[in-house]
């Protein structure tokens, strides 16, 4: 199918410009020229490279809506990709976490989970892609971790480890925790009444009792040791496969170079500006949370994803767990005048193509896959989607009232 979008204002590489954009086959065809096709009159409305999220995981709450409440995962899934179309994200890495934990995070869950994408995908409108949220001390997800990596989109692979950050010593934040492997690293004693208070919203997302999670907590740091092997085994599998890697929450410039030295060339919500320095420094894409960015400030402390931006130490900008953000920062980062539009707008387009491998997307330009989004944007107001295309495809398209 031809189509031609007139008269929009066109965020090109580098430049926003009033043209004309033609897609044949899927793909951008012609900038510039005459109409053929199908023509949209897209006069005083944007046209985009269509958002790329890299690391999503508000498909939680459509898997469980209410506290140990589960809904059917077909019907979440749906729902889901209908979120994703109509706030303009036409590729999106789910990140399914793969943890030692029973419940919604659980390896088995997830694997249904991504075996149900894979049954939908004829039926879905964009592509639904995964991040295997890797838990490290969840040794039991190496066979899974394997199955997924020979699917039919390859996933990326995040290495997560919320068991050290749990386990660190009562009086060290987040954000100045060691490095996990190193001697420096100081741990919480699992009897303290204090761990109860810590691990309380994991035990109620793992439907267990306070006890029974702290047990569980006790025997899988037994693994630690072993914890650095596995990692090695997992990121051997990733580099065979090619897929994308990335550390996540790095404190300190010795992690990011100790996951880069694995194959892991992504920090993905860096901390701390050590971290994020050592990130840049060595040449690694740099991913920071989309609400952190449309809310002003990280809700955990950590870095502030305007602040990077306007540094350049940003190169994409995710959902994390809420879809709309993606747009909503760049409307925020855009008003904040944190840089120019065209910039900010590869931080949710090209940025993360670049961060996932993807070279056949995330910029107009010839030959490049039809990837689109048509929006409004009133001065002084939020953008809106009015429409998604996938490939060429309509995925989405909303007519407003007025």
């Amino acid at each position: 199918m031809t189509m031609t979008f007139e008269g929009a204002s066109v965020v090109l590489p580098g430049e926003i410009a009033e043209t004309s954009v033609t897609i044949a086959n899927g793909l951008i065809a012609e900038i510039g020229g005459p109409s053929q096709g199908t023509v949209i009159d897209a006069r005083g409305l944007i046209l985009a490279p269509a958002m790329i999220d890299v690391h999503g995981d508000a498909f939680e709450r459509q898997l469980m809506p209410r506290p140990g409440v589960y809904f059917p995962t077909e019907a979440a899934v749906i729902d889901t990709d209908r979120q994703l179309a109509c706030n303009g994200i036409a590729t999106a890495y789910h990140a399914i976490t793969l943890s030692w934990e029973p419940g919604l995070r659980d390896i088995a869950r997830g694997r249904d989970l991504m075996q149900a994408m894979r049954d939908l995908a004829p039926r879905l409108l964009v592509e639904n892609r995964v991040q295997l949220r890797w838990e490290t001390f969840a040794f039991d997800a190496l066979e899974t971790i394997e199955w997924a990596l020979a699917g039919p989109l390859l996933p990326s692979l995040a290495f997560n480890d919320h068991t050290s950050m749990t386990m660190r010593a009562y009086d060290v934040s987040m954000q100045d925790r060691a490095f996990e492997f190193s001697p420096d690293f100081s741990i919480a004693a699992l009897d303290d009444a204090r761990m109860k208070k810590r691990t309380a919203s994991k035990a109620h997302r793992a439907g267990v009792s306070d006890e029974a999670y702290i047990s569980l907590l006790d025997k899988v740091w037994d693994r630690r040791s072993a914890v650095p092997e596995m990692i090695e085994k997992v990121a051997t599998l990733a580099r065979a496969a090619g897929a994308p890697m990335l550390s996540h929450d790095d404190t300190k410039a010795e992690t990011r170079s100790w996951f880069r030295g694995h194959g892991a060339s992504v920090a993905e919500f860096p901390m701390v500006m050590e971290a994020a320095e050592a990130a840049r420094a060595n040449g690694d894409a740099i991913i920071f949370g989309a609400p952190n960015a449309a809310r002003g400030g990280s809700h955990i402390g950590s870095l502030s994803a305007g602040d990077m931006v306007e540094a350049g130490l940003c190169d994409a900008l995710a959902s994390d767990y809420f879809y709309p953000a993606m747009l909503a920062a760049v409307a925020r980062l855009d008003l904040d005048r944190r840089a120019d539009r065209s910039h900010l707008w590869s931080l949710v387009s090209h940025g993360p193509a670049q961060a996932m491998n993807l070279a056949d997307r995330g910029e107009i330009a010839l030959g490049k896959r039809a990837d689109l989004v048509l929006m409004d944007w009133p001065e002084g107001h939020t953008p809106s989607i009015r429409g998604t295309w996938v490939a060429g495809r309509a995925a989405y398209r909303g007519l407003p009232a007025g």
